[in-house]
């Protein structure tokens, strides 16, 4: 009798776990009487190994935030309505940031959520908004298997970093004399192995060798893996990863005295610390972008593009970067489905998914060009309209070499010997 109870109970336990589980959605709706602003949660990496491009997602989402309330708030019927950020640090650390975000959720009560600056910690999150039905926007992540997983509550405003970093192997597959083979080493994390793989591809489609694709842990030594690369005479150097990364490959291909005939990187060359810190050892490198502060766009909340990179650098002293725009471009992309839907807060769950549904319908042009949402396929959610180009510093600065109908300028190839530069 005892075991049979013993099983019962253990039924019924498991059951009550099913229900729990299954009926989160909706349960962290705040209940108390109107409020005159919205409640945003701001889950990033603001400390940690990827605090670099956690605060810079943090600027974008402050800069749209400050802007709105100093227009009055978000218009929904004649009443406007400030912004709240509430911040939470996910510490560089997948499981950190889905346990912050929960409590944003729970306890803070949160109407909507801007999401992390990488993909790792953006997969752990986007589960949390699901399970409680929270609309979430990321301004950075680039993973294609975010997009994969079918996310409802989960949309991107950067495309999918296998679109983005095609264009330099592109670029230089155009060129001649075309670089004959390539060296790749990408970091062990979600978006940098997307990364290397779409070098990868795009290197065979064009019929570049690849003499080795290597996968390696965060913080590694470069310079084995430079010799490697060196002693097989790789003509190009592809490095998937974040500004770190690409920083200490450069600072280690010097070093040793390796000199490919291109550098490629994907994200981080057109942030300011990586010329800041490398100098003009960053000169003649290639990256991707979808992006740049010179290319002009109308907006109804900043006026233009131009107008949005000056209040910009007043405000933090450096240009933003594509990661900073489109982390601001995912704050307009809920303001736009806010008024649409006309949700005052606090938001319900029946205004949360009508919010998803103006999200999925949404189509605007704004200082960083189109936010156009895809509603079904393999990028369900991302925002992939946007112009991937190459961008390589020159003169101190990242401009637009490729492709060859949009670029500023051709762009400066071969790389010249580290002596000669």
């Amino acid at each position: 009798m005892a075991s049979k109870r013993a099983l019962v109970l253990a039924l019924v336990l498991s059951f009550l776990v099913g229900v729990v589980s299954g009926c989160g959605q909706g349960t962290a709706v705040d209940t108390t009487p109107e409020r005159d602003y919205y409640k945003i949660g701001v889950i990033t990496e603001l400390s940690g190994e990827l605090t670099y491009g956690g605060h810079i997602t943090r600027r974008g989402y402050e800069m749209w935030a400050e802007t709105i309330n100093e227009k009055g708030g978000i218009d929904v019927g004649g009443t406007q309505y400030r912004v709240e950020l509430v911040f939470a640090d996910a510490q560089s650390n997948p499981a950190t940031g889905a346990d912050a975000v929960e409590r944003l959720i729970v306890d803070e009560k949160v109407d909507l959520l801007l999401g992390p600056y990488s993909s790792s910690v953006t997969l752990a999150v986007a589960p949390i908004a699901e399970k409680y039905g929270v609309p979430h926007i990321t301004g950075s992540a680039e993973s294609p298997i975010i997009w994969k997983e079918g996310f409802k509550y989960t949309f991107g405003t950067v495309p999918a970093c296998n679109l983005i970093a095609t264009s330099p192997i592109e670029t230089l597959a155009a060129l001649s004399p075309k670089p004959k083979s390539i060296f790749i080493v990408a970091a062990d994390d979600a978006f940098s192995k997307a990364v290397g793989e779409a070098f990868e591809s795009t290197a065979r489609k064009h019929g570049i060798e690849v003499l080795k694709f290597e996968v390696v842990p965060k913080g590694i030594d470069y310079s084995p893996l430079i010799s490697s690369a060196a002693s097989m005479g790789a003509e190009i150097l592809a490095i998937g990863g974040h500004i770190i990364d690409h920083i200490e490959a450069v600072k280690a291909s010097k070093e040793l005295d390796y000199n490919p005939v291109a550098f490629v990187h994907h994200y981080g060359i057109t942030a300011a610390d990586f010329y800041e810190t490398l100098g003009p050892d960053a000169e003649y490198i290639y990256g991707a972008s979808v992006w740049e502060p010179d290319v002009e766009f109308s907006c109804d909340l900043f006026g233009s593009t131009s107008e949005y990179v000056e209040r910009s650098k007043v405000r933090w002293g450096t240009l933003p970067d594509y990661t900073a725009a489109g982390s601001t471009a995912a704050g307009i992309a809920f303001q736009r489905a806010i008024e649409t839907v006309g949700a005052t807060p606090p938001l319900s769950q029946e205004d949360r998914d009508k919010i998803v549904e103006a999200l999925e319908a949404l189509d605007i042009m704004t200082f960083y060009g189109p936010v156009n949402f895809a509603d079904e396929g393999e990028f369900y959610h991302c925002n992939t309209g946007l112009q991937t180009i190459t961008v390589q510093i020159q003169d101190g600065k990242p401009i637009t070499v490729g492709p060859s109908h949009v670029r500023a300028v051709a762009p400066r190839y071969p790389a010249p010997a580290w002596d000669q530069r």
